[in-house]
């Protein structure tokens, strides 16, 4: 039952090793799932690259979503929207905050983003008006973005 990676770092006398000195608890738990008592709960939690995580259960054999962050709570109310809206901005989800943003602001968003993307699909042909440790360039589209060079290193430092 171990990952892999401690199989690999155990081996099998490391493996006997840890079995000999867990060997009580072992058989504490061998002898309470003979005893027909007991019942075994199951539960996964699945992190993705985002940062969401989704709790699955175990129920009559079967895998359940017991809780996903990934998936819309619904607000009923506008304090449970703003809740929302808080935990996405915590998580610094971007899925998050487009699930709890109006269709329209959804779509003025991905239309702005979608323009700034094009306009700074060729960066290397813009021109970047450079003033010591700052940096402007204007974008078709009519977007504009600052820069900053901190410690050597050009950085964002607005955009709209």
């Amino acid at each position: 039952m171990l990952t892999h990676e401690a199989q690999r770092t155990y081996g099998l006398s490391g493996t006997r090793k840890l079995v000999q000195s867990s060997h009580k608890e072992l058989a504490d738990n061998a002898r309470a799932l003979a005893s027909g008592r007991a019942t075994v709960q199951t539960e996964a939690t699945v992190r993705y690259a985002d940062g969401e995580e989704a709790a699955l259960v175990v129920e009559e054999g079967r895998f359940h979503i017991g809780s996903a962050q990934a998936l819309p709570a619904g607000a009923r109310t506008p304090e449970q929207a703003l809740a929302e809206l808080r935990e996405a901005l915590a998580r610094r989800s971007y899925a998050g905050l487009i699930r709890v943003l109006t269709r329209d602001t959804r779509s003025s968003l991905d239309n702005d983003l979608s323009s700034l993307v094009e306009g700074l699909e060729q960066p290397e042909t813009l021109d970047v008006k450079v003033s010591g440790d700052r940096a402007e360039v204007k974008l078709v589209g009519g977007h504009s973005v600052k820069l900053k060079r901190e410690a050597g290193v050009w950085r964002i430092d607005d955009f709209d």
